[in-house]
């Protein structure tokens, strides 16, 4: 199966060349983000896709994480601070568009959103909105191995600082994680010629049958 080799051959990569993601893998990976799955299929993050050298040096002040100022692109999941019943509305009126069906067509679907997200806090809806951030950051390392693009996947970056420089509060949204994409400095970064380590399969998974 080649998408195992793909992802035997990925790692957390420490160190970057100088070389760019061209245009069109980037549109690839954010292609497959956006076609990933998400609860109810509503989508409650966006994706902000950065080049420019100076904003990624700013974004990385401060940070362990070399890899924010250092890497090609930087992709920020920013996730909802909260699900708005408008945005509900927005979504299904779009659903429904999408598949050719009659306004009103999935009034049922859009009750049940209502009576979810309007029982919840902005902050438990925040928070599932993370979770949701999350399965397009899986997406979005699966789909970078598959270009042989490489990537570091990050919690270590200063959110509030995010939040500022890319006006991400006045937008309604939060820096979730983030994800540095490049290609490996093999002679300078100490994992990139190591085994991957994972338990072995049957450690790992259990099957019931």
């Amino acid at each position: 199966m080649e998408l195992i080799n793909h992802l035997k051959w990925r790692y957390a990569t420490k160190k970057y060349t100088e070389e760019k993601v061209s245009d069109e893998k980037i549109e690839q990976i954010l292609e497959a983000i956006n076609l990933t799955a998400s609860s109810c299929g509503i989508q409650p993050y966006r994706v902000f896709a950065i080049a420019d050298p100076i904003l990624k040096a700013k974004l990385g002040e401060g940070s362990f994480n070399g890899q924010i100022a250092n890497s090609s692109h930087l992709l920020v999941f920013a996730a909802f601070n909260d699900v708005s019943l408008t945005y509900v509305d927005e979504y299904v009126a779009m659903a429904e568009q999408q598949r050719n069906l009659p306004a009103g067509a999935m009034a049922e679907f859009k009750k049940a959103l209502v009576s979810f997200f309007s029982t919840q806090s902005a902050e438990a809806n925040a928070a599932w909105a993370n979770k949701q951030a999350y399965i397009g950051l899986g997406t979005a390392l699966i789909a970078a191995a598959e270009q042989k693009v490489d990537s570091t996947p990050m919690e270590g970056f200063d959110a509030a600082k995010f939040d500022e420089l890319l006006g991400l509060t006045d937008k309604g949204l939060h820096a979730a994680v983030v994800l540095s994409l490049g290609y490996r400095d093999a002679a300078n970064d100490y994992l990139a010629n190591m085994s991957k380590v994972r338990l072995p399969i049957a450690d790992f998974a259990t099957f019931l049958k």
